[in-house]
């Protein structure tokens, strides 16, 4: 039986993970559950998974949710936080926190040794020199959940890094993928919101809309998997069915296929190296008719171009680019600035950065502060003007 701390459980892919979990009781049990302030959901968790300890972000919150009398400690604040991530406990990790609140507890969950189905990719995206080395000193596995990186990670099972030509990132295109290029300026956050094959929370929609997403998954590849730049490609695969693929240096591609369904690659996380049964509906590719791809227009999504500089100027950029991106999407979603502003403002927000080296955690937050105090003055300015 393997207990889990689920970090991020009223989520999208908290509440997916506890879905596998449900149905598959006889293999694992939830033994740590931290949610944001949706206690609602949480109590109804608490109360079906039965779980030793609880975390909310808010004071306020947990005071709420003790006075419902649940059998169950209840901590609150980022130290509750990290209680749950290395609740000893625990033999696993899921770590679905959305953005940049995930990468501490992540990080002290791998300190206490334990492995990580990770699906908060800004941990690696902020300070993925530290997340692998801490990783590999306390022996710990990272298995993502992320679809795309479950895919590379499934097909280049068993395959050594020197086998590898290419890792090719699929990605859908988001709602706009056929809208001009003129139109995009005027798209509202409810529009940005409607992805067209999966069903993600709010931050997550909009980053795939903007392709923002998939430049924070190719970095998150390059530490995940220890590649360089050259062997990291994306391209629009707009049916959602084929989740990524690794190209040999023999030429042949393998590709990994299912439903657009994160049970999938969350059941292959939790049980790696098993898999559990019957988690997703059968794929039957006559219904499918036809699979496409196509080059990603680079116009359209700038987020690729920013995410490649990110890469190439290393340090603490990449941290930036995260952060400005948070700062600017919330601000998109506010409506205080347009769509096309979100990658304006990540790139304003990369232009004003000086780029230095990191070797600590605290290092890493610091620059992310730094960055998230910039984009929001340079979306006063947009504001403003």
């Amino acid at each position: 039986m393997k207990k889990l701390s689920v970090l991020g459980s009223t989520g999208s892919i908290g509440r997916n993970t506890l879905e596998v979990i449900k149905y598959n009781s006889d293999r694992f049990r939830v033994a740590a559950l931290a949610a944001r302030n949706n206690i609602e959901l949480l109590e109804s968790q608490i109360k079906e998974f039965k779980p030793e300890i609880v975390a909310v972000h808010e004071d306020e919150a947990a005071d709420a949710l003790r006075k419902k009398g649940l059998p169950v400690e209840i901590l609150s604040g980022e130290a509750g936080l990290i209680a749950a991530a290395t609740f000893d406990q625990s033999d696993m990790v899921v770590s679905s926190i959305v953005g940049s609140p995930g990468l501490v507890p992540t990080f002290e969950a791998i300190r206490a040794g334990k492995d990580i189905a990770l699906a908060t990719k800004e941990a690696l995206v902020m300070a993925g020199k530290i997340i692998m080395a801490e990783a590999s000193r306390q022996g710990v596995k990272i298995i993502p959940v992320d679809s795309e990186h479950s895919a590379v990670f499934q097909c280049l099972h068993g395959r050594g890094m020197d086998e590898v030509r290419k890792v090719i990132l699929t990605a859908s295109g988001g709602p706009f993928r056929n809208r001009k290029h003129a139109d995009l300026d005027s798209v509202t956050p409810a529009e940005a919101l409607k992805h067209p094959n999966w069903e993600m929370g709010r931050k997550i929609t909009i980053d795939s809309a903007t392709l923002m997403n998939k430049g924070l998954e190719v970095i998150e590849a390059r530490w995940l998997f220890d590649l360089p730049i050259a062997k990291i490609g994306v391209i629009i695969h707009p049916q959602s069915i084929v989740h990524s693929m690794v190209e040999f240096i023999d030429s042949s591609i393998i590709a990994q296929m299912s439903l657009p369904d994160m049970k999938g690659p969350i059941g292959y996380a939790l049980s790696y190296p098993e898999r559990c049964s019957d988690v997703l509906p059968s794929l039957n590719l006559a219904d499918m008719r036809e699979l496409t791809f196509e080059e990603p227009d680079r116009v359209r999504y700038p987020s690729l171009d920013l995410t490649f500089r990110a890469l190439k100027e290393g340090g603490t950029m990449p941290c930036v680019f995260n952060a400005a991106n948070e700062v600017a999407v919330d601000a998109f979603l506010e409506e205080k600035i347009s769509f096309t502003d979100i990658t304006g403002v990540v790139s304003s927000t990369m232009d004003s950065h000086n780029v230095s080296k990191y070797e600590t955690i605290e290092e890493v937050l610091e620059a992310s502060e730094t960055a998230k105090n910039r984009a929001k003055e340079i979306i006063m300015e947009k504001i403003e003007i």
